[in-house]
Parts: structure tokens; C-alpha cells; sequence
């Protein structure tokens, strides 16, 4: 047998042992994990198969340019934010010399990637690798085939690098003042060490000092090399301790076996049982997913902030950063405020202190390592806070409050713009509505992103949301006056709805609505002039906070209910390529419906508001088995980092939080039977679905600890506090159960 036979035999055994108990219960749960769920994208790059501990600094994915690119260049070593490329590589070569390069582009084969551990055989060279992490490290395992010299090229693209006769060691820029440290040792000694020079390596003896390429040559013959390394913000002393406490020898195995069992431990929170089992690889692939964001970068209990360009201590409250909350504030910060309460809290507190440590003191909008992006529109980060309040977490109301009043009040709502507020926010604050522009004219403002355009419409009915969801913290503070105030501008987005058409339109500076106009094609690439990336059918139903409201809106519930019909067969408009063309964002089309695409998320959802839930529990049904499946193009839109997952997770379950800052759930159709979800009180809530299939996705009946429950919702309150939900479940829909009038408004009657 050879080398490259037995290395495959190992990496087969090794992963059989930690695969032997597929079946659920048995501690086994992370074996549903498919990493590659959704790899090859319908347009866009859904996911990435990414190997991570949960909410860890230290990430890892193999480095193409996508799914399907025939080559690896070089080992990454970590992500530090979820679109980056990785900071350092790792090269292992072995032949001559003359074949080294700072990065090597490899042919691969036999790739297999699980949450916990990564193995690939570089076919092209007949090396063999593999993974496994810790939080802030990790170890990699280098089997040579070969009996020439054996190499490791270590790179640093944007820093250097210094091997001291011990340890590889040096620093990778991100930009904006912020370093990735980097701290590696080998089990064996290097025979010599040298760089990369021009195409050239020069040996420099045992020592290199300050090189972006360090070569390192471990003899002719060597089967086996391992490297370990711990990575820091804060110091390459600090990567060192973060090495030395996680890692204390070179045992794959026993690294990879301690992330299996946090995976099974964070996994079962959520039990469930019945489904098939492409539909538990789906949910269970999908709740690791909303695991790779917000990372935890403290490390030893201090922090570097790229807020203020400094190291904290944090006080015993670890450090979040990394979230696009523009994505994720409406369902996967709600989902970890049910089953990860704590961890919650620590990153409700980490927005509170990057506000703070900011010059102008205002909330971020999508928290890097290094800074805040500011991507998107809407300030979205108070949606959060109203949430976390509306469900009891405790958390600095006062300060979360007044960072978050101070951004909607004195920054800029213009998209993607970082900056004090000018006249576009005036005219908000005067009028209630952002004003669009005439189509043909040009942008007079200076603020407004080329690209982006104003989104005009997009951003009002952001801001009306934001403004709602400030009104609730106002409220919980006894703040009579700003709650008034901004429950007032929470009304705004009636302000450009055309009660002859049924849409939100957008209007212009005179106060005119923007004539002639198409609700499926006006306002240019991504239909940004006037929405944002998503057209005038999508942000039709972006009321999540007052949904009776828009209702009475669009002429009462059979009306309303009759437009969510047409919503989803409404032709394309054009052929496929030329819409996707024109809104490449707008994918997992069914009619108007984007399922691929975040505001879309709690539309199938209102049936529930106008009394059909009957509708919404089909609709459901549908939009998991024909978007969300167990292969590689099982995703239909951006991902981003746990937004779309925690819809599937929510889903999947039977339940949805339409209204972040409303402690309720509105009612879908459970994909399996059972469903408990372990609470950090010690409490469990339980969801029965009794004779749910595939076929049977319709309620008949339901109970709530013992009650009859005639409404398609139900409150946190019954969750926290544990209980048992039973639903009997039926092929025909039950088109007189949860028609209560009370459901239109689902516990925001008592807010307006």
C-alpha cells in the first residue's frame, strides 16, 4: 500500500469514528452538518464551507474563487470577517527549490470539511492535509508523499514575517489602523530557513527576520510535518498565549474531538425528530450557519477595538464584533435571543461599547474587526435592543437608548455613508419621507453614493421601522416625550403609500409621486433610485411593525390577502436573464417573491395578520422544499453569515418573529413531529406536531399548555417560561381555524 493510500485510509478512519452514531440522540448531531449546502449559487455566493468553532475568532475555509475552481491556493490560516480573504497562508511543497512560490495554486481531491475539522489531498503534488480549530487557533497536519525536500512557505500578503529559529511569527495589515498577529510552531525542527526574494529563495541559516515569504525546509524524506498557531488582534505575544492555552501539544485528534462535542452540545439546543433526513441536514446545516457570526475576539479578557484604535479590558464581558445587522436583525439576532440568551447579552453590550468608543458616538451598522463598514441603509442595530427589551435581557437600557437615539437623530440616513445628517435628513424630519428623484435628474446631494442612489423608498420605511423600534426603548424608560415623538415617525411610511395603486411610490421633493412609473423595473440597476435591491412588489409589505395597519391600507384583509396571492404569480415582466440582469439581488423567484433576499423573510408569513393562515402554512411549506435543500445549490440567495439560516431555523420549527421589539411568534407549519428547545433557564418549550408530513403541513387544532389555542401566534412569555404547543396536523387546510380578528395586529395593538 502507499503513502498517499494509507493517508487516505487514516483520514477515512478518522472521520468513521467521530461518524459512527448518525442517528439523532446519540450525541451526533453536528454529522447533519453539510458545509457545503449551498456552495454553487443560483446568481449570487450563497455560502462558503466554513470550518469554525462556535462564534470563534479563528475561521477557515479553503481558499477559490468558488465551489467549482479546480484549485486551492495555499492553507488559509484565519478570516477575520466573513467576505475577507484569508490573512497568512501556509504553502507545503516538496522538490526542488526552484518550484517554491510565496502561494501555491493546487490541484485537490478527496476534500471533505465538517464544522470541526478539514482534510484534502493535494493531487497535483501528493500532499495531504488536514484541519482542525480552536477558538483563537488551530492545527494543521502536512503528510509529504515524496522523498525530496520537504517545504513550508509561509506568506504574509499585506505585513512580515520573522522565524526566530522556534517559531514563525509577524503580522498581516487589515487596514484602518487594525493587525492580525500570528504565532507558529513545528513539531519538528526545520534543517534550514530562508525567503522568497524576487522569484528566488535565499537561506538565510536558522533565523529570518522581517520577510512577507518565510521557506522552511525540514529535510529530504519527512512524511510528516504539523503546525500550530494561535492568532491575536492585540500582539504576536498574545497569539502566543492564545496558542499555548488551547493548544498544548500536536494531537489532530484530540483538537477535532473537543469541537465535535461543542458542536454537539451547541446543536442540541434545538432537538428534533420526525422529517426526513435531508430535511435535518437542512436545519441542522443551517443553525451552525447563524455560528459563524458575531465572532468573540477577547482574548485573556482584553480586546482591540477598531473603534477607537485601542486595547480594553473587557471586564468579564467578552467582545463581539463582525455582523452585518442589516441582515441579521431580523431573525438571527432573535433566534440567539431564545436559545443563547447570554451570549446574546455580551453582544448587545459590545454594540453599546462600540458606539461608545466611536468619535461621534453613534450605533454601528455593520461592525468589522477593524471598523464599521456601514453598508446598506437604516439603523437597524436599535431593532436589536427593542427586541432584547421586549424579551426580557438585561442589558444598559439607558446607554443602548442614547447611542442609539443620537444615530437616528444626528447621522446621515443616506445609504452606505458614514456622516453627519445634511439636507436629505432634514427633509425627513420636516415631510416624513426621504424624496426621491425625478427619473432623469441627477443626484444634487453629496452624501449619496453613485452606486447606491438614495433608495429613496427603501430608507423611509427603514427609518419609520427604526423609529418604532427607539419609540419602544423610550417607552421602557419612562420617556414619555421621545416615545410619543418617534411612535409618531414610525407612521411615516403612509407618507408614500399610493392608495390607488397599493403600493409604496416614491414621491419627490414637491411632495409628487415620481410619474410614469413600473413597481417592477423603475429605478435602475437593483431598482436602488427608489428601493434596494429588491423592487416595488417586494417592499409592498415592509410594515413589519404595524401590519393592521397596512392591512386597513390595501382595503381590509380579503383585499390584502388577494395581493399576497398575486404576489407570487406575478410574471417576471421580462425574460429571466434580463431581470436578473437588471436585479441580480432578487433571487429564489416565485412570481414577485424573492426568497433570496432578506425583506422578503416575513412576507409569506402575514396571511396569518388578515386571518388565512392557512395560506401562509402552504406557503411555508413550499418556499423550504423548493429553496432550502441538502445539496450544493440548496441555498437561493447571499447567505450573509446566518440572515437566511435563522429563517430556515424559525421555520423549520413552525414559528417566525415577523416584528423584532414584539415579544410574539406568528405560526408557519412544522417540518418535523417533535421540536424542544433547551432554554438557558433550565426551562424547555416543546413543540408537538402530530402526524406532520410532507402532505400534512395544514393545522387543524391547537393546544398551549393544556388550552385551546384558537390564533396562528403565540408570545415569548409562553416559550421562556417552558411549555408544551401541540398541533394536529392534517393534508387539507382547516380554513376556520386561527381566523380570530385579533391576529391582524399579534401584540402590537398595545404599542400604537
Amino acid at each position: 500500500m502507499n503513502n498517499k493510500a494509507i493517508l487516505l485510509l487514516l483520514m477515512a478512519g478518522f472521520l468513521a469514528v467521530f461518524s459512527q452514531h448518525r442517528a439523532f440522540g446519540q450525541e451526533s448531531v453536528v454529522d447533519y452538518v453539510n458545509p457545503y449546502m449551498g456552495n454553487i449559487s443560483h446568481l449570487l455566493v450563497p455560502t462558503y464551507p466554513t470550518v469554525h468553532l462556535p462564534n470563534s475568532l479563528l475561521r477557515v475555509r479553503p481558499e477559490r474563487s468558488s465551489y467549482t475552481d479546480s484549485y486551492i491556493r495555499g492553507l488559509q490560516v484565519v478570516t477575520p470577517s466573513h467576505r475577507l480573504a484569508s490573512v497568512f497562508r501556509i504553502s507545503p511543497f516538496q522538490g526542488s527549490v526552484k518550484g517554491l512560490q510565496p502561494i501555491h495554486s493546487y490541484t485537490y481531491d478527496n476534500e471533505k470539511v465538517t464544522p470541526y475539522f478539514y482534510s484534502v489531498f493535494l493531487d497535483g503534488c501528493n500532499i495531504g492535509v488536514a484541519f482542525a480549530p480552536s477558538h483563537q487557533s488551530a492545527l494543521y497536519q502536512i503528510n509529504y508523499e515524496g522523498k525530496e525536500e520537504a517545504f513550508m512557505v509561509f506568506h504574509a500578503g499585506n505585513g512580515s514575517l520573522t522565524f526566530d529559529g522556534q517559531a514563525v511569527s509577524g503580522y498581516e495589515s487589515l487596514g484602518h489602523e487594525t493587525n492580525v498577529y500570528w504565532y507558529l510552531e513545528t513539531d519538528l525542527k526545520p534543517r534550514r530557513a530562508g525567503h522568497l526574494s524576487s522569484g528566488e529563495v535565499v537561506f538565510d541559516g536558522t533565523r529570518v527576520k522581517d520577510q512577507a515569504d518565510i521557506v522552511l525546509s525540514f529535510g529530504d524524506g519527512v512524511k510528516e510535518v504539523k503546525a500550530r498557531y494561535g492568532i491575536s488582534f492585540i500582539s504576536i505575544d498574545q497569539a502566543k498565549k492564545n496558542l499555548r492555552r488551547e493548544i498544548k501539544d500536536y494531537d489532530l485528534q484530540s483538537i477535532a474531538a473537543r469541537g465535535r462535542d461543542l458542536w454537539n452540545k451547541t446543536l442540541n439546543k434545538i432537538e428534533v425528530k420526525g422529517g426526513t433526513e435531508d430535511q435535518k441536514a437542512v436545519f441542522y446545516t443551517s443553525l451552525y450557519r447563524t455560528y459563524e457570526r458575531m465572532i468573540n475576539i477577547s482574548e485573556d479578557g482584553r480586546y482591540w477595538s477598531g473603534f477607537d484604535k485601542a486595547v480594553h479590558d473587557d471586564g468579564g464581558v467578552p467582545f463581539f464584533v463582525d455582523d452585518w445587522v442589516w441582515d441579521t436583525y431580523l431573525a438571527t439576532h432573535p433566534l440567539r435571543t431564545l436559545i443563547e440568551s447570554t451570549i446574546q447579552k455580551q453582544m448587545l453590550s459590545s454594540y453599546i461599547r462600540m458606539a461608545q468608543q466611536s468619535k461621534e458616538g453613534w450605533m454601528p451598522t455593520f461592525p468589522q474587526v477593524s471598523h464599521d463598514m456601514h453598508c446598506m441603509n437604516g439603523n437597524h442595530a436599535v431593532a436589536i435592543f427593542a427586541d432584547a427589551m421586549s424579551k426580557g435581557l438585561d442589558f444598559d437600557t439607558l446607554a443602548a437608548y442614547e447611542a442609539c437615539k443620537r444615530t437616528i437623530l444626528e447621522e446621515t440616513q443616506a445609504p452606505w455613508t458614514r456622516g453627519k445628517a445634511g439636507a436629505f435628513d432634514q427633509f425627513y424630519k420636516d415631510h416624513g419621507y426621504f424624496p426621491a428623484l425625478n427619473q432623469g435628474e441627477k443626484e444634487t446631494l453629496k452624501n449619496i453614493d453613485d452606486w447606491e442612489k438614495r433608495q429613496a423608498v427603501a430608507v423611509t420605511l427603514g427609518a419609520s421601522f427604526d423609529d418604532f423600534c427607539l419609540s419602544l426603548l423610550a417607552n421602557g424608560l419612562g420617556k414619555t416625550l421621545d416615545y410619543n415623538y418617534f411612535l409618531n415617525r414610525s407612521h411615516n411610511y403612509r407618507h408614500l403609500f399610493n392608495s390607488e395603486t397599493g403600493f409604496f411610490h416614491p414621491r419627490n421633493s414637491e411632495g409628487r409621486f415620481i410619474e410614469p412609473f413600473d413597481y417592477k423595473f423603475s429605478g435602475g440597476m437593483g431598482a436602488r433610485d427608489y428601493y434596494d435591491e429588491n423592487n416595488g412588489w417586494t417592499f409592498r409589505w415592509d410594515v413589519k411593525h404595524n401590519v393592521a395597519d397596512l392591512i386597513s391600507l390595501m382595503g381590509g384583509p380579503e383585499k390584502f390577502s388577494r395581493q399576497l396571492d398575486q404576489l407570487f404569480v406575478e410574471e417576471l415582466g421580462m425574460i429571466k436573464w434580463d431581470f436578473l440582469g437588471k436585479l441580480p439581488d432578487h433571487t429564489g423567484n416565485v412570481g414577485q417573491f424573492s426568497m433570496g433576499n432578506e425583506p422578503s423573510f416575513h412576507i409569506p408569513y402575514l396571511y396569518n395578520y388578515a386571518g388565512y393562515p392557512w395560506k401562509t402554512q402552504k406557503r411555508i411549506r413550499s418556499l423550504l422544499d423548493q429553496w432550502f435543500r441538502n445539496d450544493l445549490m440548496g441555498v437561493p440567495g447571499d447567505e450573509d453569515g446566518g440572515g437566511m439560516s435563522a429563517f430556515v431555523v424559525f421555520s423549520s420549527m413552525g414559528f417566525y418573529p415577523v416584528t423584532p421589539g414584539i415579544p410574539s411568534y406568528t405560526l408557519g407549519s412544522p417540518v418535523f413531529t417533535e421540536v424542544e428547545l433547551a432554554l438557558e433557564s433550565g426551562n424547555t418549550f416543546k413543540i408537538v406536531a402530530r402526524n406532520s408530513s410532507r402532505e400534512n403541513k395544514y393545522i387543524q387544532s391547537a393546544t398551549l399548555n393544556g388550552k385551546p389555542l384558537n390564533r396562528p401566534w403565540f408570545s415569548h412569555g409562553d416559550i421562556i417560561h417552558g411549555g408544551e404547543l401541540i398541533l394536529e396536523m392534517g393534508d387539507k387546510a382547516n380554513k376556520s381555524w386561527g381566523v380570530e380578528k385579533s391576529s391582524a395586529s399579534q401584540g402590537q395593538e398595545s404599542t400604537f
